[in-house]
């Protein structure tokens, strides 16, 4: 089944444990990460985790801690520029207000936007880095960044597991991607027509 030119399953099937996994930590902790297909790849992983080809809980233990350590990379890494940041110049790009308006956003509103990323495409990648530029503390960010991980990670790869078992994903494959990726950008959506109402 391909989708847009290129066959999931086989490059699941190809990549192997390790692919999904590096695959997952690249798209939640690193800048460069953010165009990776993380909810589709975990759906089509769950799928042949039913098919016998993928042991279940490995997959299930391995993708979580993939989740949970990417985005611990990005809030260290967001942390370790957060500084410089601060002491920086205005200019035509960066301005200091935002990121002050940043960290006072993520005193308050900082688990809620942890948990929330987690199932939002691009959002995800970005949110544990400004989270560490914005110095939120760290034992919330874990609290948040695990649960977080946990749940995302285990809610798409068993849809992906039952529905394999209980209808014909192959045929269905394409559609139920797609279904996947606007309810994953839905909420940015929603947010955006707020916005624009409120402005």
């Amino acid at each position: 089944m391909e989708f847009f030119g290129i066959d999931l399953v086989e490059l699941i099937r190809t990549v192997g444990y390790a692919g999904v996994w590096g695959i997952v930590f690249a798209e939640t902790g690193l800048f460069l990460g953010f165009f990776l297909p993380g909810d589709s790849l975990l759906f089509v992983a769950g799928f042949l985790s039913g098919g016998g080809f993928f042991s279940l809980p490995i997959m299930l233990i391995g993708v979580s801690v993939s989740a949970i350590l990417g985005n611990f990379v990005g809030y260290e890494f967001g942390k370790f520029v957060g500084p410089r940041l601060f002491h920086k110049e205005d200019s035509l790009i960066f301005k200091k207000a935002h990121l002050l308006k940043a960290q006072r956003y993520y005193e308050h509103h900082g688990p809620k936007t942890i948990f929330l990323a987690r199932f939002m495409p691009i959002v995800r990648t970005f949110a544990p880095i400004v989270a560490g530029i914005a110095q939120m503390d760290l034992k919330v960010f874990w609290f948040y960044n695990i649960v977080s991980g946990v749940v995302w990670s285990f809610s798409l790869i068993l849809l992906g597991y039952y529905l394999g078992s209980v209808i014909d994903v192959d045929k269905y494959l394409l559609p139920i991607i797609l279904l996947i990726i606007f309810l994953s950008f839905l909420p940015a959506i929603i947010s955006y027509i707020k916005e624009k109402r409120r402005g």
